[in-house]
């Protein structure tokens, strides 16, 4: 089939690294598919060598497209053009219409899963668009992950890919941190300052970079004794994202997508969710962490890299929590894979 993904690029990258990775998943699985999106400029690193199943195109302020495919799904509630609107409901067989929806481990997402939305007004007025959930039970979509990615886990050579980035392969301990802008980032940095492994910290390029540089610059110049060393890296493409993460001891993940990726590398993390105003990100976070189910003291890390409850625990025990990674891994893959819960959804 002919599937037409549309996504805004909002900010931070994640809306378009949800829609790359889904859009070559299905490609992988024999699909035809154009990502219409406003803001393609981040795929020159993301993706640099794109995919041959993927077209990408422009969505024009013009509001010209060609004739719909078979599905449309419309990524985050982003409002589709009332031109494409208008050429779904001219058609005799009118595509399937997804709302791909924000992954949450809240009730409401196994509730709301494939409910229809029919359309009342306007130039789609008689067409039914369905809400579709990733989520973390059968009941949902499920996550969003590639075939065949453990076995590309199983021959990753760690050791040659951080040679290959000019990176310390033989550190005691190494952490990578993907963040926006933590209140508990000083308390972190001071805590693997002091050991008492030394700890190299991997920062990603863009906001995490700058707020470490940031908090950097008001400490005092003098690190002697540190067990600190920090490398800002490049912008990685999405696989080598994967390969960040199966490097480490330890990761700091922010937002959906590198969410995901973290559970599925089967390491021991803390997510950062994106902060909002009226604190809805708290009940978000404590969905999660039901499903989760991780240690207290790890329960209390994750509440303290978001602002809620308690300073910083006092050490990062990634040793102690790689068992439990391991578990939420397995947990994980067990779950419905998204592309696949599409697919038999459309059909």
């Amino acid at each position: 089939m002919l599937w037409d993904i549309f996504c805004k690029v909002i900010d931070n990258h994640g809306d378009i690294g949800v829609c790359w990775r889904l859009a070559c998943n299905l490609a992988l699985r024999g699909q035809a598919v154009r990502l219409w999106i406003d803001d393609a400029s981040a795929l020159a690193w993301m993706a640099p060598g794109g995919h041959p199943g993927v077209q990408v195109g422009p969505w024009n302020t013009d509001g010209v497209f060609p004739a719909s495919g078979d599905v449309v799904v419309e990524a985050f509630g982003c409002d589709l053009p009332e031109s494409v609107v208008a050429q779904m409901a001219a058609r005799a067989q009118p595509p399937r219409w997804i709302n791909l929806e924000y992954l949450t481990a809240e009730a409401y997402a196994e509730r709301a899963h494939r409910l229809p939305s029919p359309v009342l007004g306007g130039p789609g007025a008689g067409l039914v668009k369905h809400f579709f959930y990733p989520g973390f039970t059968q009941g949902t979509g499920g996550l969003l992950r590639e075939p065949g990615l453990l076995e590309r886990q199983s021959r990753f050579d760690r050791g040659g890919w951080l040679r290959g980035m000019g990176l310390n392969p033989d550190a005691a301990r190494t952490v990578s941190l993907f963040c926006y802008e933590p209140g508990a980032l000083p308390d972190l940095l001071q805590q693997l300052e002091r050991g008492p492994e030394p700890t190299q910290l991997l920062v990603t390029a863009g906001r995490a970079t700058a707020a470490v540089r940031a908090q950097l610059a008001s400490m005092p110049e003098s690190r002697a004794g540190s067990m600190l060393s920090i490398a800002c890296l490049p912008l990685l493409t999405q696989h080598d994202y994967d390969h960040l993460l199966w490097s480490c001891d330890f990761n700091f993940v922010r937002g959906e997508d590198s969410l995901v990726r973290a559970l599925l590398a089967g390491v021991p993390f803390a997510w950062q969710l994106y902060p909002q105003d009226d604190f809805a990100h708290h009940a978000k976070l404590e969905a999660f962490l039901a499903w989760l189910q991780p240690p207290p003291r790890l329960r209390d890390f994750f509440h303290a890299w978001n602002g809620v409850g308690t300073a910083l625990p006092a050490a990062l025990e990634a040793a102690a929590w790689k068992d439990h990674a391991r578990l939420a891994q397995a947990r994980a893959h067990a779950l419905p894979e998204l592309v696949g819960s599409l697919e038999q959804h459309v059909r």
